[in-house]
């Protein structure tokens, strides 16, 4: 009898990632949920409601326009910018985290802007979650900083406006909850990155004094999010901690993206300093395009309704950090990973040689377990008009659960599959999302 055919985008009943669940705010979650908890999802899913494409829109077009001149650090237009993004902060109920009670924290003619949502419960309220993004670009462009033409005034209308407004929209958002979460969370506007990262190394050298006993367990980076591109958001840092995988695909049931997961870490945004300081970080991005650094990166071209569950996964990644019972430890292999380690994971393996009165694989796949996402064996064979196969399995795809029960590792999952009887619910986890395979035995 062949396995029905269903793969179902519906949420998880497991946790999200080793340390811990978000407030997701999904139905599903909702019925499993205390009166309490109910609550705090609730008031989660109203906060990100509020992450609007318009409002991402009208502080895009305010940054890239040309009286800030192209953002350059330290310019007049810089400033300009600096003070725009200090007047957003003056609205919310967050506290100043610069010098001297103020926003900005001052290096030579650059300044960042930190703003601090302390954490609600004072056993972890030390530990800090920064989430951040550069508002300098290259102003009128150099021969070093620009692709041409140069002597025109280069608004960076995605790099970074983009970014700069989904974060406002975030911390607009979180400031919308009534009760914060249980760690402190830091709103962060890096300057002089386009100058070589300085403002987030700067930041991680010389602590303001309000953030010098925080302790930073977790980073999130957004560069470029205007040019979202069917649904694909590009996704560096995953690898930096065992389950910021599962953390993402747990947050992105809610906006459903496409993941590409890229194991490359480079020193091209402001991600880098946190994770050679052994910080776990991710960085959401929507890609390169013909206009990065170019005048012509304008915001005619901005995909302003991309920013908007861009914006939402990047809040719904910070508050399950800052609300776990546990935080992410940082995995130092990351740094050595390249290409060709995961070319090698992911990788088809052949059909095992048959024996001889063997039977066949009763639900014919194969996996191969991962040192970064030790919980998420990826499928790398699948035997062709198998239980899975029918069921639509595909290679590359990580399992994470045997009948709605997470697995601990690759040989938990070979014991679960085991005792399973003539049907099973695998649910898998396929470039950020979650997909539910039901499949029958022969």
């Amino acid at each position: 009898m062949p396995a029905p055919q269903r793969a179902l985008l519906t949420p998880p009943d497991s946790p999200a990632a080793p340390f811990g669940r978000g407030l997701l705010g999904t139905a599903l979650l909702a019925c499993l949920l205390l009166p309490c908890q109910l609550a705090a999802a609730e008031e989660h899913a109203a906060a990100r409601r509020s992450i609007l494409a318009a409002d991402a829109s009208r502080h895009v077009s305010a940054l890239a326009a040309d009286a800030f001149e192209g953002r350059e650090g330290g310019s007049r237009g810089g400033q300009a910018a600096g003070a725009y993004i200090a007047d957003a902060l003056q609205r919310l109920p967050l506290v100043p985290a610069g010098d001297g009670g103020s926003y900005f924290q001052r290096f030579g003619s650059l300044r960042n802007i930190l703003a601090l949502l302390p954490g609600s419960d004072p056993a972890v309220a030390q530990e800090l979650v920064v989430v951040g993004a550069h508002y300098d670009h290259v102003g009128y462009g150099t021969a070093t900083t620009s692709n041409g033409p140069t002597g025109f005034i280069h608004n960076g209308a995605d790099d970074n406006a983009s970014g700069v407004a989904g974060l406002i929209e975030v911390a607009e958002a979180l400031a919308l909850l009534p009760t914060a979460p249980r760690r402190s969370i830091l709103i962060a506007f890096w300057d002089g990155e386009e100058k070589g990262l300085l403002g987030s190394y700067h930041f991680l050298r010389v602590r303001p004094q309000p953030l010098a006993r925080q302790k930073i367990v977790f980073s999130l980076n957004l560069d470029m999010i205007g040019r979202l591109r069917g649904e694909r958001l590009e996704v560096f840092g995953a690898r930096s901690a065992q389950g910021l995988r599962a953390l993402l695909a747990g947050a992105n049931v809610a906006t459903n993206l496409e993941l590409a997961f890229d194991w490359e870490i480079a020193d091209d945004s402001d991600h880098y300093p946190f994770i050679a300081a052994q910080i776990p970080t991710l960085m959401l991005h929507t890609g390169l395009h013909e206009q990065y650094h170019r005048p012509s990166d304008d915001t005619e071209l901005v995909n302003f309704a991309g920013i908007e569950p861009v914006a939402r996964l990047a809040l719904d990644c910070v508050a399950t950090v800052a609300n776990g019972t546990q935080v992410p430890v940082f995995r130092s292999r990351c740094r050595q990973e390249s290409v060709a380690n995961r070319s090698a994971l992911e990788s088809p393996a052949a059909e095992p040689l048959s024996h001889s009165g063997n039977p066949r694989p009763r639900w014919g796949m194969g996996t191969r377990e991962d040192p970064g996402e030790p919980t998420a064996p990826v499928v790398v064979r699948i035997t062709p008009d198998s239980p899975l196969a029918r069921a639509g399995l595909a290679l590359g795809d990580r399992v994470v659960s045997i009948d709605h029960h997470t697995i601990g590792d690759q040989a938990d999952m070979v014991r679960q599959l085991g005792a399973a009887g003539n049907r099973v619910v695998i649910e898998v986890e396929r470039s950020g999302r979650r997909l539910r395979l039901e499949a029958l035995a022969e």
